[in-house]
């Protein structure tokens, strides 16, 4: 490990008057980052503002790996006897690395190579920047080094036989050619803000320094700092109490320079975000306007037009999940987005109630094209879409098959999103536009894998993209801001006015060693590499801390106390600083715009929960469910019945258990229309029901199959016919044990009204039964059959949960006198009537009130008091839906909300105390 020190040193103020006096072209500064040169370049103009100048020579200030490149460039325009060599772009590099490793022995039995792949590049970059490769190949090496020195010679050779280059080598093949009196150097070279140089640094400036170039090394002014500690309960009150600090700090200081250094901060970055902007507001509320930047950026996958075209690429790849292919669908980057706005939504509504979990581009296409087909000028019709999606379907089939040169598939790639309109017909914000900037750049850097690698298949084209996005951060270019959230590294050399450092506690600060495994240890401790041992991190992260300490006039470190249930101790770089309060630092507390907006209106509240009155008589959608939702929760059954007002449907995998009760509905009233009594069914042989059992289980999957083709491939059909078909015939097994019976209708629809409220309902199935006690009198029983929960309590009581049955007991009146009410309960292993019956031995499984455990039954002295009980019910629950009312008052509390996909509509949540981050700052 060498050190800058180890060159002459320059004060900053004086090196930023030599670049003022002198000709900056004569001058360059280097230092170990962009940020930290953006920053040196900022200071330099400001002191050429403040010197009264309004033009001026700009200052060469910029890394030095863009300097080193910056030199190699030149070499290419010199009289060289020797052309150099090919400068491979990162991701050459990584696609070089990974056939090497897929193609090995070792990297055979990988599951991740691409993974070993970037450690193996890694550990290529370490060893020629610590001068390993000679010691490397003789020294004594596990698994894990013979199979990177197998990859290393491959990759060596490769390189040499093609003539290329890559970063890790750059340095050696500028020094090279340092000596050419036509390449462009700088009369004086300054290393600037470097704790540490390792070799191949040190002597690629030695041998600039032998070609004539003047090295010098500066750093950060230093100053005297007020440096405190502070201790907090936990990281997140340590970070709200850093977000109000770095407020109240640039309110008092418009103009000053705030920096906030969170280790570690790729793990808490949506933490710090999110209570950083709450923070800010409502000042800075508004997008755009935030006074602070993290400096970590997010994968470019993270950002939406991104996403959108990764997400196409992977769709005409074969299946997806319904909820990728849903976001697509609604996505504002595909043609007609902005024009179809509100049928594509109505759409994708639409299309979840017939899709399966997992869908295809093909098969997504025709189901649009047939909802479309079937709703002729209905509001799902999205003519634009379907031409996209037939568009983009055919150029799948023309142009995605055999394998091809990565250069080849880029420019299909750019066609097959120009085939869906990508990326749309409206505006895209700066953030967008830099993120598509940037993916475009990726198709091209993807499209220079030609030279590295062979053909391939689309599916491995669109594999490598992925992941070459993926691995691109991407932070999009915004104004100047005052207030700088930084990682450790991005910090090292900064300057500030107010500098507070979190998180500082003995597990993250110094940081654990972390050699790399392709090297053995021994040997990059031998060679004093940074990362290879405790001893070395720690020597490296003291003079990062002495760098804070020093980095501006206020300087506050700090840690958490606890995590979870762990306690935690301070750093030993900070544990013997002085110990301040939270109050020493006078943290104002600020409102959050929530809460300004609230006391800024004079918020007055005025109790509403009743809609506009129906005019009665009045019909409405929804049959029974009226009822059922009215007495569950007034203002879901005004929410779903007036507003229509429905959550999202979620694709099941297969038959959902909506699908599997509809199926057995649909076979045994097909049955039933056949069979039509017991008499029947007691005449019927085994044969016979054995084929009316087929035919009916027939026709409900093809009732289906109309409605979701895709729902099931054929050898799942035959398994659920079979199932069918034995639960048919175990049901008929506890018919056959009822009295005789005729079946009088089959899903039999009538108009039900009550309280001024007329629904139409369907009930599965109405018999007519002859009374007990010999009368010969007969009377009508309901059934409803169920495969879920059957429990005859749902009827009894104020607000009964399931009205259904009540509703057409009642309603059939005195001329079809109902006897007995019944759930057919349709569950293997589990599979009898339930109900209440007027007498006993109508319906087996149906007793009479008086037989009846349910504490709820006995508030009902006879049959005719139970169903003047409902009648009443009943027209309480019309009447109240008619009249508007719509009250948030579910009838079991949570319970009933469990389920409720109205929430968000109701706000029910905001009558219980907020909590957490959401509560208080």
């Amino acid at each position: 490990m060498t050190q800058s020190a180890d060159f002459p040193q320059i004060e900053k103020r004086a090196l930023l008057e030599r670049l003022a006096e002198r000709d900056c072209a004569r001058t360059t500064v280097v230092t170990p980052n962009q940020r930290l040169a953006a920053a040196v370049r900022r200071d330099f103009n400001e002191r050429q503002v403040a010197a009264g100048f309004t033009v001026w020579e700009t200052a060469d200030i910029l890394p030095l790996a863009a300097f080193t490149e910056r030199l190699y460039e030149h070499t290419r325009y010199c009289d060289l006897a020797i052309r150099p060599p090919i400068l491979l772009a990162p991701a050459q590099e990584h696609a070089l690395w990974e056939d090497i490793v897929r193609s090995s022995q070792a990297g055979g039995a990988l599951l991740w190579a691409q993974d070993a792949a970037a450690l193996a590049r890694e550990a290529w970059q370490l060893a020629h920047a610590w001068r390993l490769m000679p010691r490397l190949k003789d020294y004594p090496a596990n698994d894990d080094a013979r199979a990177f020195l197998d990859w290393a010679w491959r990759y060596e050779g490769v390189t040499q036989r093609n003539r290329y280059c890559d970063r890790a080598r750059l340095a050696d093949v500028v020094v090279a050619n340092l000596a050419h009196p036509a390449l462009r150097k700088p009369a004086t070279l300054v290393v600037y803000g470097f704790d540490m140089l390792n070799l191949q640094q040190h002597e690629f400036l030695g041998s600039l320094a032998k070609a004539g170039v003047e090295i010098l090394a500066a750093g950060p002014e230093t100053r005297n700092s007020d440096v405190r500690r502070v201790v907090f309960a936990s990281a997140k009150e340590e970070i709200r109490a850093v977000a109000k600090w770095a407020r109240a700090r640039l309110e008092a200081e418009p103009r000053a320079r705030i920096g906030v250094v969170v280790p570690e901060l790729e793990l808490s970055r949506a933490l710090v975000m999110r209570i950083f902007a709450r923070v800010m507001e409502p000042a800075q509320g508004l997008a755009g306007t935030l006074p602070f930047n993290l400096s970590l950026g997010q994968p470019l996958t993270s950002y939406a037009p991104v996403a959108a075209a990764m997400g196409l690429l992977k769709f005409v790849q074969g299946e997806i999940a319904f909820e990728q292919a849903s976001r697509l669908l609604l996505s504002p980057f595909i043609a007609g987005a902005e024009s179809e706005l509100a049928q594509r939504a109505r759409l994708d509504v639409a299309l979840r109630k017939v899709s399966a979990a997992r869908t295809s581009l093909e098969r997504l296409r025709r189901v649009v094209s047939r909802l479309t087909a079937d709703a002729g000028g209905h509001e799902v019709v999205c003519p634009i879409l379907s031409q996209r999606l037939a568009d983009l379907s055919r150029f799948a089939r023309e142009n995605l098959h055999g394998a091809k040169r990565p250069d080849e598939w880029a420019k299909l790639i750019s066609a097959l999103l120009a085939a869906v309109g990508f990326p749309g017909e409206r505006t895209l914000d700066s953030i967008e536009y830099q993120a598509l900037k940037k993916f475009h750049a990726a198709v091209a850097g993807f499209a220079a894998l030609e030279r590295v690698t062979g053909r391939m298949r689309f599916r491995e084209a669109c594999s490598r993209l992925a992941r070459l996005v993926s691995d691109m951060p991407f932070q999009p270019q915004a104004p100047e801001v005052p207030i700088q959230v930084l990682g450790v590294l991005e910090s090292a050399g900064l300057e500030f006015d107010h500098l507070w450092v979190t998180g500082l506690t003995d597990e993250v600060w110094p940081m654990p060693a972390r050699p790399n495994p392709f090297i053995p240890v021994a040997l990059q401790r031998a060679a004093a590499v940074p990362e290879a041992s405790s001893a070395a991190s720690f020597e490296v992260d003291a003079r990062i801390t002495r760098g804070w300490r020093a980095a501006a006039f206020e300087v506050v470190f700090s840690h958490p106390l606890r995590e979870q249930d762990r306690e935690l101790v301070p750093s030993s770089f900070i544990g013997g600083l002085p110990e301040c309060s939270v109050e020493d630092l006078v943290l104002p507390e600020y409102a959050t715009l929530h809460e300004m907006m609230r006391r800024g209106r004079g918020e007055e509240r005025v109790p509403d929960a009743r809609a506009p009155a129906l005019v009665v008589p009045a019909s409405t959608s929804g049959g029974t469910g009226v009822f059922r939702d009215q007495a569950a929760c007034p203002f879901r059954a005004f929410a779903v019945h007036r507003l229509r007002a429905e959550g999202l449907a979620a694709p099941a995998s297969g038959l959902d258990a909506a699908d599997r009760g509809t199926l057995l509905h649909a076979m045994l009233a097909k049955l039933w229309q056949e069979l039509k009594s017991k008499a029947r069914l007691e005449a019927a042989s085994d044969a016979d029901l054995d084929s009316l059992l087929a035919a009916a289980a027939g026709h409900a999957l093809a009732r289906l199959r109309a409605r979701r083709p895709d729902a099931m491939e054929n050898r799942f059909a035959e398994l659920e016919r079979s199932r069918l078909v034995k639960l048919g015939r175990a049901w008929l097994d506890v018919e056959r044990a009822r009295t005789s019976f005729e079946v009088a209708a089959i899903e039999h629809v009538r108009v039900l009204s009550f309280g001024g409220i007329s629904v139409n309902a369907r009930l599965d199935r109405l018999d007519r039964i002859a009374e007990a006690g010999g009368s010969g009198q007969a009377c009508n029983a309901v059934i409803d059959y169920k495969t879920g929960s059957a429990n005859v309590g749902d009827w009894l009581g104020p607000r009964p949960d399931d009205p259904q049955l009540p509703l057409y007991a009642v309603s059939m009146g005195e001329r079809e006198p109902v006897c007995a009410v019944a759930f057919a309960r349709l569950k293997a292993g589990d599979m009898a009537f339930k109900g209440i019956a007027r007498e006993e031995g109508l319906i087996p499984g149906a007793m009479p009130l008086a037989g009846q455990r349910l504490q709820a039954a006995k508030g009902y002295e006879s049959w005719e008091d139970l169903i003047e009980g409902w009648r009443i019910e009943l027209d309480t629950l019309g009447k109240e839906f008619a009249s508007g009312e719509a009250h948030v008052a579910p009838k079991r509390g949570d319970d009933t909300c469990r389920y409720c996909e109205l929430k968000p509509l109701c706000r029910i949540s905001e009558r219980a105390p907020a909590g957490g981050d959401e509560a208080t700052l």
